[in-house]
């Protein structure tokens, strides 16, 4: 779907830079900006070679004034990434050059274009999917090497092609059962709904396999919660400026120094990692560090990883004991810390409160032992199932609900398939689930659902 008006927006960062560029793109983009270019050819751009960089002058019409010499950047419709006419104005990076541009852009006959318009248009021109759309977004907010991996991957269409592959199936299923309906005397249901549910299975399996990559996904793409739990003067605050190489928390031998969170992020093995230092946990009457413990132990309920501090120049204490038993069912990695000091504690005293991910010997003073959590992290998000290609990973929270609706219909369907209910209701399942699917892809999408989707990309993407 191509629409008439031609729109134009900053598609580089605010404030200072080498370089600057506006994009404009539809039906008038090549004479509009064909006005205020001169070059030392007098060829109209339109006529100028595909694909190709112009050098020249920008010219206010109306004073006779040069705001800058720029690239043009030449993209003919419908190789370009909006599927129409682009031209890319490249000038200096300063602020005010850029906005004096844009507003002779405007003023030649341009409409400013919404947040994701450009993306849009590509999507809406079939140049691209709504996966590969959200992938843009996905690829500009990368947090990690392991994020940026992900949309890649899925910019590349690995996850649409995968989904199209199941609606496909569903389709001739549902064609297949509809036959049934059309045609009852033929006698042909029992053989046809048997072989339909046996088809279900392994489309189910499909499913169920890319939704057990949707927590590791969601990690990859929002950064993984890490919460560091100890005691008061366990060295909580010393592991988080060892991580991060820098003296970001305040570390003194008074106990409860900390006492709200600190939150600082960090990259391990390309993924990205919310590492939150939590208040000393103990019994306290002083109302501030109170608090401050509460707030500890949420986090110990809502991270994806706890990092548990022991005290390893001590025997353990009973604070520490009651820490390692709330660890339970979650993924922890305990570290004995002051390896260099003493060895009071050893992994054997550890034992009996586990099972935990990791347990080691560190001296977060100086840095020794840390490298176990990046193992724990490359476990946690590429062990197991998700091991295989990052771009099929679900990572986008719209994705992973609908692709729960649609196996929730297929297995509604399936379930009154072996149950011999009518033919009717199991169709009705079944185009719902691949009607689902379609959602995801932008197949069978709504227009406000378009709308919403995009007006939350950036500026001049």
């Amino acid at each position: 779907m191509f629409t008439e008006d031609t729109i134009a927006a900053i598609a580089t960062a605010p404030g200072v830079g080498g370089v600057g560029i506006i994009r404009v793109s539809g039906a008038k983009a090549f004479p509009l900006v064909d006005a205020l270019f001169a070059g030392k050819s007098a060829v109209p751009l339109t006529e100028r070679p595909n694909r190709s960089i112009q050098y020249g002058r920008i010219v206010d019409p109306k004073t006779g004034r040069t705001v800058d010499e720029v690239l043009l950047l030449l993209m003919k419709g419908p190789h370009s990434y909006t599927a129409e006419d682009v031209i890319e104005i490249q000038c200096h990076g300063g602020p005010v050059v850029v906005r004096e541009l844009l507003r002779l852009v405007l003023s030649s006959g341009a409409r400013l274009a919404e947040p994701g318009e450009f993306t849009k248009r590509a999507f809406l021109n079939g140049r691209i999917d709504l996966t590969q759309a959200e992938a843009v977004i996905d690829i500009i907010e990368a947090n990690g090497e392991a994020a940026l991996g992900v949309a890649v991957g899925q910019l590349d269409g690995t996850l649409a092609t995968w989904i199209r592959r199941l609606r496909e199936e569903l389709l001739t299923m549902v064609a297949r059962l509809e036959v049934t309906i059309d045609y009852p005397e033929e006698d042909i249901e029992e053989v046809t709904t048997a072989e339909v549910a046996a088809s279900l299975t392994p489309i189910m399996a499909d499913m169920q396999h890319l939704l057990a990559t949707a927590k590791s996904g969601r990690m990859v793409r929002e950064g993984i919660t890490t919460a560091i739990v100890g005691r008061p003067n366990a060295g909580k605050s010393s592991l988080m400026n060892a991580l991060l190489r820098e003296n970001r928390a305040i570390v003194t031998d008074i106990p409860g120094t900390t006492r709200d969170t600190i939150e600082e992020g960090m990259t391990i093995e390309g993924i990205s990692l919310r590492l939150i230092d939590t208040a000393g946990i103990r019994d306290t009457e002083d109302i501030v560090e109170k608090l401050g413990v509460e707030r500890a132990k949420e986090y110990v309920s809502a991270a994806d990883i706890v990092i548990c501090v022991i005290d390893g120049s001590t025997a353990l204490s009973e604070e520490e004991k009651d820490i390692l038993e709330t660890l339970k069912g979650r993924t922890a990695v305990v570290f004995i810390n002051k390896a260099d000091i003493a060895t009071a504690i050893t992994a054997e005293d550890i034992a009996p409160y586990g099972p935990f991910a990791a347990v080691a010997a560190i001296s977060a003073a100086n840095g020794e032992g840390l490298d176990v959590l990046g193992h724990v992290v490359k476990e946690l998000v590429y062990g197991g199932e998700v091991q295989g290609d990052r771009g099929a990973m679900l990572s986008n929270i719209r994705h992973i609900n609908l692709m729960e609706t649609a196996l929730a219909l297929l297995t509604q369907a399936k379930e009154n398939l072996e149950a011999g209910l009518s033919v009717d209701f199991i169709v009705t399942d079944m185009r719902s689930a691949w009607e689902t699917l379609g959602d995801i892809t932008g197949d069978s999408l709504r227009e406000s659902m378009v709308d919403e989707l995009f007006s939350r990309f950036c500026l001049g993407k």
